[in-house]
Formats: structure tokens, C-alpha cells, sequence
């Protein structure tokens, strides 16, 4: 009996003073139940997973008591100071979609998608303006703005540049509601087209574009977009340089490289980073809960915008452009242009408007990057 007395006394005094038990709050319980949610909706629900699974995962481990992963010195906070505050990341990120994207189906039909795509970017600057008015610094009111472009690389290099101290809550709010455009767009979609404009048929075949256009590209139109906006080098210019590793035909084992294994070694340390600052400490704040709020604002803004212009190109065209190719001009590639495509092919079965959808996606990328420039030219 007293040996039993005796080890549940050693074990009670364990428990109370060499684990985390006696030191965990309730602001890391409820962390950690918000880290088990985003893993279960990589998971179950296979929403963004390739992003939310590392993104979870360092959100539990880094609100462990006692744990210093995301401290001075641990592995969350080395990868965050050296690879996504140095902005090397998101750049490396971006260069690997740069490797990976085919710019055909933009080239095909380069205005209406580039204008598409800038329509697309309304999202930005009404959150933008919405996070002023209620008193949110400029800067952290443009890197709240910046989810809008539901492009995750981009809103992280314009949160590490203009507000890193909101960066996790930014970036989890972005790759959230990418993961949930299925959800977001369709009520909207619903609300301002009829049935008949959604059920316009486009042919499913787009121009063919040769490879010296597919070449040019990338080294004429994108330098005029740097020569533009100077402080989008960066994105712009490492979209370029792997677009050419794809392109140019000489260099598959550089192009192979940044689709595949750069890619997921960057996501990885992207997510990990990303997580680790998901802390109860900076996370359980009502400015930063209501960065969520500003979040889907911005995506609803967004996809309103591309809609809008949708319908004034199916309105010049005399109903030969379908108006939900509109909201792909969102650029969460390829998500948005698959959801125009479900919307146009459950009122229509014989429509397939995925390739005429993914030009202004495509092209949503680079104005998004475009406006990441933008607003780093006038709050950084």
C-alpha cells in the first residue's frame, strides 16, 4: 500500500511539474482545437490540404507550453526570420508556379482575360479601404487588403513586407477561404447572373498559341509589368524565370525541378513558417479575428468585380461570352476556373468553359501580383 501511495505521489508530482499540463491556457486550448480543425479540413474534406495539412500541424505543435518551437532559436521561428521575413520564400514559390502554369489560354484571348482578371482585384481595395475605416494602420490595412487576391505566395510577400506581425492570421485567413471558393462563389454567381447568361454555350476548342508568342510572353508583356510597378519585380519577374525553364525546351531538368521538388520543399517550409506563428499569444485578438471577417470580404469583393466585367463582355459580345468566366479572373488557379466551369455546365451540360475560364485565372495571378506591387509602392 505505501509503495502505491508512494508512486502516485511521484507521479501527481511529475504531472505538476515537469509537463505542460500545470502551465497550458485556455487561449492555447483553443488554438490547438482551431489547429485540429484546419488539419481535419486538409484531411476529410481535402480543402487546400497541400497548405492547411503544415499550416495545422505548426499551429498545434507551436502552442504547446514549453515546446519553443516558434520561440527565439526554434525550428518555426528560424524558418520564419530566414526563408519568409527575408521574402525568399514566397519568391521561391513563384517561381515553381511560374514553371508549372501554361500561359496559353491567357495569350488565346489576351484582353478580355487580363481586364477580367484586373476587375478581379476589387476585392483588394474594398477591403483595403473597409480596414481603414475602422482604424487599422495603412500598412496592416494593405496586407489585410492583399487576401483578396486569393493568391496565397502573393499575400504572404505583402504581409513579411508591409505588416509581418499579422502575417500567420493573414496567411491562414487567405489559404482558408481558398480552399472554400467551392462555397463562397456560387451564392454570388446566383445572385447576379440569370440562367440563360449562365447557360451561354462557348466552344470548348481556344486558339492554338504558338511558342514564340508562349516565349515573348514572359520577357516582353511581363517586363512591361515591372516597368510599371517597379516593386512587383520580384514576383513578376520570378513568374518569368520559371515560365522560361517550361517554355524555352532546353532546360527541362530546371523546369521538372521547380514544378516538382522545389515546389514542395517550399510549401512545406511555407506552411511550417506560417504555422508557427499561430500562437494564443498573437492570435486570440479581436483586430486579429477580424482579419477572417475583412478575408472573405475581400474574396466576395473579388469575385463581384471579375462578375461584373463578365457580364459587360457578355453584353459587347452579344451573348457569345458566358459573364462566370469572370470570376476565375480570381486567381485561386485552378479552383475559381473550375467552379465557372460546375456553374456553366449545370445550367448547360454541353458547355465546357474551363480553358476559356482559366485565361483570366492565369491572368489574375499577374495582376495580383501587380497590385502586391502597387501597394507596397505606397504603404511600404
Amino acid at each position: 500500500m505505501g509503495f502505491e501511495f508512494e508512486f502516485l505521489r511521484d507521479f501527481l508530482h511529475y504531472l505538476t511539474h515537469y509537463t505542460a499540463f500545470n502551465v497550458i491556457t485556455l487561449g492555447q486550448i483553443i488554438m490547438m482545437i482551431f489547429a485540429v480543425v484546419l488539419i481535419y479540413l486538409a484531411i476529410s474534406k481535402e480543402y487546400e490540404p497541400f497548405v492547411l495539412l503544415p499550416i495545422g500541424i505548426a499551429c498545434l505543435l507551436s502552442n504547446v507550453p514549453l515546446g519553443h518551437l516558434s520561440e527565439v532559436g526554434g525550428l518555426f521561428y528560424l524558418i520564419r526570420k530566414y526563408l519568409i521575413d527575408t521574402e525568399i520564400l514566397p519568391i521561391i514559390v513563384f517561381i515553381c508556379v511560374g514553371a508549372m502554369t501554361d500561359f496559353g489560354p491567357l495569350l488565346s484571348r489576351p484582353l478580355p482575360s487580363f481586364i477580367m482578371a484586373a476587375a478581379a482585384q476589387l476585392g483588394i481595395f474594398i477591403t483595403l479601404i473597409l480596414c481603414l475605416a475602422v482604424g487599422y494602420p495603412p500598412k496592416e490595412a494593405a496586407a489585410i487588403g492583399i487576401i483578396g487576391s486569393a493568391d496565397g505566395p502573393t499575400t504572404v510577400y505583402t504581409c513579411a513586407k508591409l505588416a509581418p506581425e499579422i502575417l500567420g492570421p493573414v496567411a491562414a485567413s487567405c489559404y482558408l477561404y481558398m480552399a472554400m471558393v467551392p462555397i463562397i462563389q456560387p451564392p454570388i454567381v446566383y445572385a447576379l447572373t440569370t440562367k440563360k447568361e449562365r447557360a451561354t454555350y462557348m466552344p470548348p476548342k481556344i486558339r492554338e498559341v504558338s511558342k514564340i508568342e508562349r516565349i515573348l510572353f514572359p520577357v516582353f508583356c511581363l517586363l512591361i509589368g515591372c516597368l510599371l510597378v517597379p516593386h512587383a519585380t520580384p514576383l513578376i519577374g520570378a513568374i518569368a524565370i520559371g515560365n522560361l525553364f517550361r517554355e524555352s525546351g532546353v532546360v527541362d531538368r530546371l523546369a521538372k525541378a521547380a514544378e516538382n521538388e522545389l515546389l514542395n520543399i517550399s510549401t512545406i517550409l511555407l506552411g511550417l513558417g506560417i504555422g508557427g506563428t499561430l500562437t494564443a499569444e498573437e492570435f486570440l485578438k479581436p483586430e486579429v479575428l477580424l482579419i477572417f471577417v475583412f478575408g472573405i470580404v475581400g474574396f466576395a469583393g473579388g469575385t463581384v468585380g471579375g462578375l461584373i466585367l463578365g457580364k459587360i463582355f457578355y453584353i459587347a459580345s452579344r451573348g457569345k461570352i458566358n459573364p462566370i468566366i469572370g470570376i476565375a479572373g480570381v486567381s485561386a488557379v485552378p479552383m475559381t476556373a473550375r467552379v465557372s466551369q460546375y456553374l456553366a455546365s449545370k445550367d448547360n451540360p454541353r458547355n465546357f468553359i474551363l480553358m476559356h475560364a482559366m485565361g483570366p485565372n492565369i491572368g489574375g495571378v499577374i495582376a495580383s501580383a501587380i497590385a502586391a506591387g502597387y501597394l507596397i509602392s505606397i504603404f511600404g
